[in-house]
């Protein structure tokens, strides 16, 4: 059994958009295709859960009930997705958070950081998270990339704490999930979805969950919403380097992870710790 997160964003959300639409109109195109998502799901008879942008619940609160009414489960990816390691992000979480807690009906017991922006600087976040209740985090990437990586953590889950961000802690009160990494010409890589999923070869990736399958360790996957749902994700002049992650293969990312969801199982977080793991 593996765990399944959809970052739910819109199109105006991923870092290398966000600096060239700063005084642009944010008109939100998402909603639009969570029934696309939705019935992607169904169809595979599989639970996930949605790590929801908050400002976007705020516009369209009907994708809460749908979330719910679907049994999947809902996870804060901050407020208006920004890196947590952002200055003066500290500052405002504590109104962020109990801002999404009334948005939610306090269902959120899982956080994913923006841009996986857990490292040093904002490991405050973790033991800031178990004080209102939260259960689990999936920020930690244990590879390095230009935007992000902790290559030195566990590749399986461990309690964390904002004193131990690698490994288990013993007095850790959330359970980390890190993303799914491989070894690639001799390189650890993420190979957890997203750009990686639109860009690697697919037999890569399905040999990276095999071989955790074999540890039985659960490989932690994502998908962006706006990836498989590419028809309303707007396609805005950027640097080539910014154009090529946010834009490569995104038309081939929804049978990608068609495909993934058909060979292999996947639940939420919450329903893997419920039935796969002790957690007290």
């Amino acid at each position: 059994m593996h765990c399944l997160g959809i970052d739910f964003e819109d199109w105006y959300h991923p870092e290398f958009i966000q600096d060239h639409v700063k005084d642009k109109k944010h008109e939100p195109k998402m909603f639009q295709g969570i029934d696309k998502i939705l019935d992607l799901l169904r169809k595979n008879e599989t639970l996930a859960t949605f790590f929801v942008v908050g400002e976007l619940l705020e516009t369209n609160p009907e994708i809460f009930d749908k979330i719910v009414e679907n049994n999947h489960e809902i996870a804060f990816h901050t407020m208006y997705h920004t890196r947590i390691d952002s200055e003066n992000f500290k500052d405002n979480f504590s109104e962020e958070i109990q801002q999404f807690s009334k948005l939610t009906n306090n269902k959120s017991k899982g956080f994913r950081a923006p841009t996986f922006s857990l490292n040093e600087n904002s490991s405050w976040i973790i033991d800031f998270l178990a004080e209102y209740g939260y259960v689990y985090d999936s920020s930690v990437v244990p590879a390095k990339t230009d935007l992000y990586g902790i290559p030195d953590a566990q590749i399986k889950p461990y309690r964390i704490s904002s004193n131990s961000l690698k490994k288990d802690a013993i007095n850790g009160k959330l359970l980390e999930f890190p993303l799914l990494v491989t070894k690639f010409l001799g390189k650890k890589i993420p190979a957890a979805g997203g750009f990686y999923l639109r860009s690697l070869p697919m037999k890569i990736i399905k040999n990276a969950i095999q071989k955790y399958e074999k540890q039985n360790i659960p490989a932690s996957f994502y998908i962006h919403s706006w990836e498989l749902t590419p028809e309303y994700m707007p396609k805005i002049e950027l640097p080539v380097k910014s154009n090529f992650v946010t834009y490569h293969n995104i038309s081939k990312a929804y049978e990608k992870m068609n495909i993934l969801l058909k060979q292999f199982k996947f639940t939420s977080f919450t329903n893997y710790i419920s039935s796969e793991i002790n957690f007290n």
